[in-house]
C-alpha cells in the first residue's frame, strides 16, 4: 500500500485566489516567550489552498460543506491526466475510460504551479460542455490541481452546473508525484456548519 498526500499545505506563500485574503499565520503564544505552549491564529478563507466546493458556494439554500455525505468523499477515484489542454471540453473527456466513475481527478499542467507564490491565470480548467458531460456520466465528485475548476474570467457556470446536479469539486490539489489511475480517496474537510466550503486534507491510497 502506498498513500499520496495531494493536499498543498496551509501556508502564507502558497498562492490564493484575487480577491480572496492571503493565508496568515500569527503566534498567539510561544515557548521562547515564556508561554506555557505554541498556539497559533490562523486567518484564511473556507476556499483557501485545497479545498471542498459544497452546493452552498454558489447557492443559498444548497447543502453546506458540514452535510455531504462521507460516501462521497471517500471511496474509489479516477485520475486521469490531460497535459497541454488549458480548456477541458467534451471532446477530451469522451476520449476518458470515465463512465461509470463516482470520484474523477483531474492531473494537469497546473500542478507545476504550486511552486510559485504568485497566481497564475492561465491555468487549466473544464469547459460548461465538459461539467455537463461530468453531470451526464454519473461523476460525483470532481477534482482539479489548481484553485478554480473554471477559468478564471468565467461567470460560475461551470460551478453553478456541477453544484446544482449534486456533483461535489474538489480544488487545490497537488497531483504532481501521482500517476494516472484508480486509487482510493480519502477527503476530510473541515467541518464547519452552514459552511460555503473548507480546506481540506485528502489522500490518495494504492493498494
Amino acid at each position: 500500500m502506498k498513500i499520496y498526500d495531494i493536499t498543498v499545505a496551509l501556508s502564507e506563500e502558497t498562492p490564493v485566489y484575487p480577491g480572496d485574503p492571503r493565508v496568515r499565520i500569527d503566534p498567539v503564544t510561544r515557548l521562547a516567550r515564556g508561554d506555557a505552549a505554541n498556539v497559533s491564529r490562523i486567518t484564511m478563507t473556507t476556499h483557501s489552498c485545497t479545498h471542498l466546493d459544497p452546493p452552498r458556494h454558489y447557492c443559498d439554500n444548497g447543502i453546506s460543506v458540514d452535510r455531504i455525505p462521507l460516501s462521497i468523499l471517500i471511496g474509489q477515484a479516477l485520475v486521469v491526466e490531460i497535459p497541454g489542454i488549458k480548456a477541458i471540453t467534451t471532446d477530451d473527456l469522451c476520449r476518458l475510460p470515465i463512465r461509470g466513475e463516482e470520484r474523477l481527478l483531474f492531473k494537469t499542467a497546473n500542478s507545476q504551479l504550486w511552486s510559485d507564490s504568485a497566481f497564475c491565470s492561465d491555468y487549466s480548467c473544464l469547459t460548461p460542455d465538459g461539467a455537463l458531460f461530468l453531470v451526464d456520466s454519473g461523476v460525483k465528485l470532481v477534482g482539479i490541481d489548481y484553485l478554480s475548476v473554471e477559468r478564471f474570467d468565467g461567470d460560475g457556470g461551470v460551478h453553478r452546473i456541477l453544484l446544482e446536479n449534486g456533483v461535489v469539486i474538489l480544488e487545490g490539489l497537488n497531483l504532481g508525484g501521482v500517476v494516472a489511475g484508480s486509487y482510493e480517496l480519502v477527503c476530510l474537510p473541515l467541518k464547519i456548519r452552514e459552511g460555503d466550503g473548507a480546506p481540506a486534507r485528502a489522500v490518495l491510497i494504492s493498494r
